[in-house]
C-alpha cells in the first residue's frame, strides 16, 4: 500500500478506519515477522516472538491507559456481546442484584442477557425520550448491596456519551467502553471492569479487552464453564488457549501509533476538533440538518443527525456515497445519518465531510 492510494472517508461504525501508518507497517510485515521466514499469524502463541508482541502490548495499554497496578488486562474472544453474559455469570449471585443504566440498545442487550442469570434493575433509563441523552448522575439509583452497576460509556446507534461518570462507592462500576475506548483519559480506579471490543479505536474486529480489578477474581463464581472464568485467562496471560495473535499485534501497533500522537490528552484533543466541524456545519444548518442526541450529551465518537427532509436524506446519502464517503447510513435500527469518528478518523476526513454538507445544503435549500 501506498501512500498515495486514494483513501475512502470511512465513517464506518465498526469495524472502522484503521491509522494508515499502521496498515502500511502490518503490509511490510505481514509475510517475514521480525525475520522468522513465518508471518505472525503462523508462528504458535507460545513461541518468544509472538510472546514479546503479547507482552508489549498488554505493557502499553497499561501505560497509556494509566491502569493502576492491582488490576489485570485479559485478551479475550467473543466480542463485548460474550462479556455482557461473562459479568453476570461470574459476578451475579442469588442474594444480589444487577443494576443496569440503559442509554440505548447495548446497554439493553447486556441487561437482557443479566436476566438469565439473577436478579437486575434499571438504575436510569433514558428509553421514554429515545436514548436522546445520558442520565444526569442524580438519577441513577442503586444499593449498596448491589452485585454491580453497569453502564454503557458510549452508544454508538443514537450518538451519546458519558461525560461524566458515577461514583459507586463499595459497589462495583462496570463499563462497556467498545466504542470509545482510549479516545480520552479516564480514571480506571473508578471501575472494576471495563471491557470494549477492539473494532472501533483499538485494532481490527476479533479481540476484546477486559480490564479487570484483581479482588474481583478472588470473588469470582467457580462453579462455571472453564473459558467463561476470567480467572481461567487472568492466570494464563490470555494464553490459556490460542488466542487472536495477530488481532493482537495490530492492536499493540495502533497502541503505538496512540502514543506517536501524543497520548490520550492529544487523542482527545484532536477527536473534539474533529467533531465540532460536523456539529457546527449541523448547529449551523438553520434546521436543515438536525441531531439525535441532545447537546450535552452528544458524542465525539458517533455523531447522529438526520436532513430535514425523508428524501433529501436518501439524497444526501447517495451523493455522499458517489464523494466517497463511506459508512454515513445510521443503524438499521433507526436509520438517519451517523458519522462515526473514531481515533483514526483523520480531522481531514471530518473537514471534507463539513464542506460536503454545507454544499449539499447550499444546493437542496428550499
Amino acid at each position: 500500500m501506498s501512500t498515495t492510494t486514494k483513501r475512502a472517508y470511512n465513517f464506518n461504525a465498526g469495524p472502522s478506519a484503521l491509522p494508515l501508518e499502521v496498515l502500511e507497517k502490518a503490509q511490510q510485515e505481514l509475510v517475514n515477522f521480525n525475520n522468522t521466514g513465518m508471518a505472525l499469524m503462523e508462528m504458535s502463541h507460545r513461541s518468544k516472538d509472538y510472546e514479546a508482541v503479547h507482552n508489549d502490548a498488554v505493557a502499553r495499554l497499561k501505560a497509556l491507559f494509566s491502569i493502576p497496578d492491582n488490576y489485570e488486562v485479559l485478551f479475550l474472544q467473543g466480542g463485548a456481546s460474550l462479556q455482557f453474559t461473562m459479568i453476570p455469570m461470574n459476578f451475579l449471585t442469588p442474594e444480589t442484584t444487577a443494576s443496569y443504566v440503559l442509554t440505548g440498545s447495548w446497554s439493553e442487550k447486556a441487561l437482557k442477557e443479566a436476566k438469565l442469570f439473577g436478579q437486575t434493575a434499571q438504575a436510569a433509563s433514558t428509553k421514554e425520550n429515545n436514548y436522546r441523552n445520558i442520565p444526569s448522575l442524580e438519577e441513577i439509583k442503586f444499593n449498596d448491596t448491589d452485585a454491580y452497576v453497569h453502564i454503557t460509556s458510549n452508544n454508538t446507534i443514537y450518538g451519546t456519551q458519558w461525560k461524566e461518570f458515577p461514583t459507586t462507592g463499595e459497589v462495583t462500576l462496570v463499563a462497556d467502553m467498545s466504542s470509545d475506548i482510549l479516545s480520552r483519559p479516564v480514571d480506571v480506579s473508578k471501575f472494576g471492569i471495563i471491557y470494549a471490543g477492539a473494532q472501533k479505536n483499538l485494532g481490527p474486529s476479533g479481540v476484546t479487552v477486559v480490564i479487570i480489578r484483581k479482588d474481583l477474581l478472588e470473588k469470582a463464581n467457580t462453579n462455571i464453564p472453564t473459558m467463561l472464568k476470567y480467572t481461567t485467562h487472568a492466570d494464563a496471560n490470555s494464553l490459556y488457549n490460542t488466542p487472536p495473535t495477530f488481532g493482537i499485534y495490530m492492536l499493540g501497533e495502533v497502541l503505538k501509533w496512540v502514543e506517536n500522537k501524543g497520548g490520550l490528552e492529544a487523542i482527545e484533543k484532536q477527536n473534539e476538533e474533529k467533531a465540532k466541524v460536523i456539529y457546527d456545519a449541523i448547529d449551523n444548518s438553520n434546521g436543515f440538518y438536525y441531531g439525535h442526541a441532545t447537546p450535552e450529551s452528544r458524542s465525539l465518537m458517533n455523531i447522529t443527525f438526520r436532513v430535514t427532509d425523508e428524501e433529501l436524506e436518501k439524497k444526501f446519502l447517495a451523493e455522499a456515497k458517489e464523494a466517497g464517503f463511506v459508512g454515513l447510513n445510521g443503524h438499521r435500527s433507526v436509520g438517519g445519518c451517523r458519522a462515526s469518528t473514531y481515533n483514526a478518523v483523520p480531522f481531514e476526513a471530518c473537514q471534507a465531510l463539513a464542506n460536503f454538507m454545507v454544499e449539499f445544503q447550499k444546493n437542496n435549500q428550499k
